[in-house]
């Protein structure tokens, strides 16, 4: 699923995202336009989320964005 124009999984918050997402799932904080997101999956239930990117780690073995916390998890 391509999400944006940054490529598989990466996009930057617009004023349609910004209007509908409101908050990052992973640190909480609201997102301004233009940050950079991508699609991670996390702690939370359901389907991959967008959180900022900086909360996020690419998973080499999965190739797969996931959240920082829940990646920490899953290798501790």
């Amino acid at each position: 699923m391509k999400v944006g124009d940054r490529g598989y999984m990466k996009t930057i918050i617009d004023r349609e995202k910004l209007m509908t997402l409101k908050t990052c799932a992973a640190c909480g904080q609201p997102f301004n336009l233009g940050d950079p997101v991508v699609l991670a999956c996390g702690a939370w239930e359901g389907p991959p989320k967008l959180i900022h990117e900086g909360e996020a780690v690419y998973d080499e073995e999965t190739a797969t964005y996931v959240e920082r916390r829940c990646y920490a998890a899953r290798k501790g």
